[in-house]
């Protein structure tokens, strides 16, 4: 059951989120890699209706099932190129975070397919589904009621 509905939502706040999103999504990322992002760090999240919204959004954006299925063993599959291992990776470090600084390790092998640019988009791409999940949990929206728009 909803403990907060859109109704109860303060004038604004999810539009400036939304403000938030649209920076990402013009940027120069690809919107399939975000969506990857959205959906592997609200499953470490244990967010159902984000998991639930982002896992219909990837399919209705052409996404296979099995690459949807395997997300969340990742490292353990062969369906996922170099570029996207290294950006889900980086992506459960950064939601994973504690008082440490995130490495070299896990740094440095963004370079090698991302701009500096790049790379601050795909922080803050994570910083923002990691809001929407933690928001999600305490408003807790139904999973399974999200239908896809575009």
């Amino acid at each position: 059951m909803e403990r907060i509905t859109y109704a109860d939502i303060p004038e604004g706040m999810f539009e400036n989120l939304r403000v938030i999103q649209d920076s990402i999504d013009h940027s120069t990322l690809d919107n399939k890699l975000i969506g990857l992002i959205k959906l592997r760090v609200s499953q470490k999240n244990g967010c159902a209706y984000c998991v639930d919204m982002h896992y219909k959004e990837l399919q209705h954006e052409g996404e296979t099932e099995l690459r949807l299925s395997s997300l969340c063993v990742w490292e353990e599959t062969p369906y996922f190129t170099d570029k996207e291992r290294i950006v889900l990776k980086f992506a459960e470090t950064l939601t994973t975070i504690n008082s440490s600084p995130i490495s070299e390790e896990d740094y440095v092998p963004l370079l090698d397919h991302f701009n500096k640019e790049e790379i601050c988009y795909l922080s803050l791409a994570i910083a923002q589904i990691n809001t929407w999940n933690r928001l999600m949990k305490v408003f807790r929206f139904t999973p399974g009621n999200y239908k896809v728009e575009h």
